[in-house]
């Protein structure tokens, strides 16, 4: 099993040209938390045990051997895309989900959320228009969640510099 716990340098064409592709298809969580085992497309077995912080785009590079390459691809999976009905509306939501420290991408005039009973929740609550489809999900910025103790990346001393609330209790 090829263990890789570094992300090759970028490889120039020439470099790879010859070579056979393979992938590794992973999810926008996946690719945020790279570790694990998997199986290429090409029925390879490998295992990531990349630094902690490392996130992995899609169309990456992350292995090159003699004769065969890794890419990283995005898969497809579930998402609720958000209809906003105008540009506030699409703040007051993307603001409403940075709350809670979810992740939000954008796919045309629709933002897109992981399907999660919480996002369900919120966007029941606050009367957004929104819709269950199969996407993939590329995060605009890094977003993180609350469980910082598997994620050591990040100095508390420097984070949050900002007062919130994760209560709303005039129904926001």
């Amino acid at each position: 099993m090829l263990i890789i716990e570094q992300i090759a340098p970028p490889a120039a064409p020439a470099d790879i040209a010859a070579k056979q592709r393979d992938s590794l298809v992973l999810t926008s969580e996946q690719r945020r938390w790279v570790r694990g085992r998997f199986t290429t497309t090409h029925g390879r077995e490998i295992a990531l045990a990349l630094p902690t912080g490392t996130t992995l785009d899609p169309g990456s590079i992350v292995w090159v051997g003699p004769i065969w390459y890794l890419a990283i691809e995005a898969a497809p999976e579930s998402v609720l895309a958000i209809l906003p009905a105008d540009a506030r509306a699409a703040v007051r939501i993307a603001f409403e989900v940075g709350n809670r420290h979810f992740p939000l991408a954008m796919d045309g005039d629709a933002l897109l959320v992981p399907d999660d009973t919480a996002m369900v929740q919120l966007l029941d609550r606050i009367g957004a228009r929104w819709e269950r489809r199969v996407a993939v999900f590329q995060p605009i910025g890094k977003a993180h969640g609350h469980d910082h103790a598997a994620d050591h990346t990040h100095d508390h001393a420097n984070d949050h510099s900002h007062a919130h609330s994760h209560e709303h209790p005039h129904g926001l």
